[in-house]
């Protein structure tokens, strides 16, 4: 089952499906932070690239990065004698995974089908079974959230797509030959959709920032800082304040609300943060995954404290940011959840033009395509 969300994006574009970034920038022959960025503000509309980064900021300035790193979680499985591909996303707290089922070769769409008790076999000898859906409708307590609750669990049994209807993750027990880690070190590879021209490493998925290994999929609004531009912001006086946020699948289907992650900001970061906001400088996130972070560690009214934990953070109208002044990210697809938490941000008439000059210019999306700075 997936939880739908209460409030749809405003923002509107035709499908960018001709916008796509099919490899890393290194194979079409640019340096990780040669890729375009729009610069945009109620000033208006920018156009640059992304190792320009420090014309846009300054001394005082906070990013906040996210140091999580990409763990391999793509195989090849056999369901009933037929292929499909498996996905290995995050780890709950009684041992079982989140997983989705996907059409073999390329995982280009979700299998609906699967059924309680549902055995996968796997790469040398490791079976999957399938639990239950994920995630649960939650325990209701007043009449309002039964009859909320109930409306959900219609608008999920009536949900859609060319594979037909049913349930896209899945709690998942995996029986395995060695650890967990081990295995998909030695028989995964990273998690990738149909958009993509090929397979690549999983050094391709990392960003300079990774450190804790975690993330299903890339923190991918990081990939494009490069060392040098790194240290040429530090030379700025730029503050980077590390948080960690291991990320789950991004496949979500339209309207559809992200899942819980496991984050942890520091002290040390709340203090960074704290102090610069009260200096007048600017919080700027690297990515929807640093925001929904930084945002689940600040209180009402706006002070950042020390925080870990799972988070289901919904930035939308109805809990706006406290804390960020502006966010680096890509570009988002249709309806998408992460659209909220950008209007959030920029709001809601800023990023329909930025989102409306990408298509126009042709800007690439996806997690090796270009970037956008909010303000």
């Amino acid at each position: 089952m997936s939880t739908l969300l209460a409030t749809q994006p405003s923002t509107h574009f035709a499908s960018p499906e001709g916008h796509t970034a099919t490899e890393p920038p290194e194979l079409r022959g640019l340096r990780r932070d040669g890729v375009r960025l729009m610069v945009a503000t109620p000033a208006g509309i920018r156009h640059t690239v992304f190792y320009r980064l420090g014309d846009q900021l300054s001394a005082g300035d906070v990013l906040v990065v996210n140091t999580s790193a990409t763990v391999p979680g793509q195989l090849d499985g056999n369901r009933d004698g037929s292929a499909v591909v498996v996905h290995i996303a995050n780890r709950l707290g009684d041992g079982t995974r989140v997983v989705e089922l996907r059409t073999a070769p390329d995982a280009s769409a979700p299998v609906l089908d699967g059924r309680v008790g549902e055995q996968i076999d796997l790469p040398a000898g490791g079976v999957l079974e399938l639990i239950a859906p994920y995630p649960e409708l939650r325990a209701t307590t007043t009449a309002a959230d039964s009859a909320r609750d109930a409306r959900a669990a219609q608008q999920i049994a009536s949900h859609s797509s060319p594979n037909g209807v049913g349930n896209r993750l899945w709690r998942g027990r995996l029986t395995m030959p060695q650890s967990l880690s081990n295995y998909l070190r030695e028989h995964a590879r990273p998690i990738s959709y149909g958009y993509l021209n090929g397979s690549f490493p999983i050094s391709a998925y990392q960003t300079i920032f990774a450190l804790c290994p975690g993330s299903a999929e890339m923190p991918s609004a990081g990939r494009p800082f490069s060392a040098e531009l790194v240290a040429r912001l530090v030379a700025r006086g730029v503050i980077f304040a590390p948080i960690t946020l291991h990320t789950g699948l991004s496949s979500q289907d339209a309207g559809e609300a992200p899942q819980p992650e496991w984050f942890e900001v520091s002290e040390t970061t709340a203090h960074l943060v704290n102090s610069s906001r009260a200096r007048g400088g600017r919080v700027i996130a690297v990515g929807t995954t640093a925001t929904r972070a930084i945002e689940s560690a600040a209180r009402p009214d706006g002070v950042v404290t020390a925080a870990w934990g799972w988070t289901d953070l919904v930035i939308s109208p109805e809990r706006p940011v406290r804390v960020v002044d502006g966010l680096i990210t890509g570009w988002h697809n249709p309806d998408a959840s992460h659209l909220l938490l950008v209007e959030s941000v920029a709001g809601a008439e800023l990023t329909q033009h930025a989102y409306d000059a990408a298509v126009a210019e042709h800007y690439l999306w996806h997690e090796f395509g270009d970037s956008c700075l909010f303000f």
